[in-house]
């Protein structure tokens, strides 16, 4: 997200709603860095909302755990452990090494069409060094997988948990050995989803969730 972007105001379409999209965003982007507190005064302003909205998406957010509610306190954004972080990501790559099993078996040619569409695209915002385009891809790719699994129960706990890692996966990308590396993991994936390889869609999908637990738990161990 660019910084014009952070400060454009939301409109009132299903505020709360829109007020809890563009946080999410700011937490995975960093703009909202693990830690910070949240001034309300301060993000009404920068969003162009009332209070209302805002505490109502500060509550789903606490919900799925990516910000506290401080009694008296206001909020701050969530900083995980090496062990929550760890534990997480077992969970995510489990869930998704299924979603790619179930994928192959019931996912549409349209659909592999708009996987592979995504993945042209996330390739040029990689070309173009955008990494936040290439993370929006990124994270619409593993969703199709998903979502073409056909299981809405295995859909709920994977958004559940990757909205947890969402910002710590986005930071996984800022080396750009790392990030040359999951491209690579991703085109063998897609080969794997056109052959309709379940088995091989997810052991690479398991295997690319615990390549990017590793590189974070480094991050995180290197800024202790």
């Amino acid at each position: 997200m660019t910084e014009a972007a952070v400060h454009l105001p939301i409109s009132r379409q299903a505020l709360h709603l829109a007020v809890g999209d563009r946080l999410r965003r700011m937490i995975t982007e960093g703009v909202l860095p693990p830690g910070a507190h949240l001034n309300e005064r301060a993000l009404c302003e920068q969003l162009g909302v009332s209070r209302t909205p805002l505490r109502e998406a500060l509550k789903a957010l606490a919900v799925e755990r990516l910000i506290e509610l401080l009694p008296n306190r206001g909020a701050r954004v969530v900083t995980l452990s090496a062990g929550d972080i760890a534990d997480a990501f077992e969970l995510l790559s489990g869930l998704e090494a299924l979603a790619g099993e179930l994928a192959c078996e019931r996912i549409t040619q349209a659909e592999v069409d708009e996987i592979q569409s995504l993945h042209t695209t996330m390739g040029v915002c990689h070309a173009h060094g955008d990494l936040p385009g290439y993370f929006e891809c990124n994270r619409r790719i593993h969703e199709r997988i998903n979502a073409a699994a056909r299981n809405p129960s295995l859909m709920q706990m994977y958004q559940a948990v990757n909205r947890r890692l969402q910002a710590l996966r986005f930071r996984s990308n800022l080396h750009a050995g790392k990030w040359e590396r999951a491209i690579a993991e991703h085109d063998a994936m897609l080969q794997a989803l056109h052959r309709r390889d379940g088995v091989t869609l997810g052991r690479l999908l398991r295997a690319h969730l615990m390549a990017k637990c590793d590189v974070v738990l480094a991050h995180v161990r290197a800024a202790a």
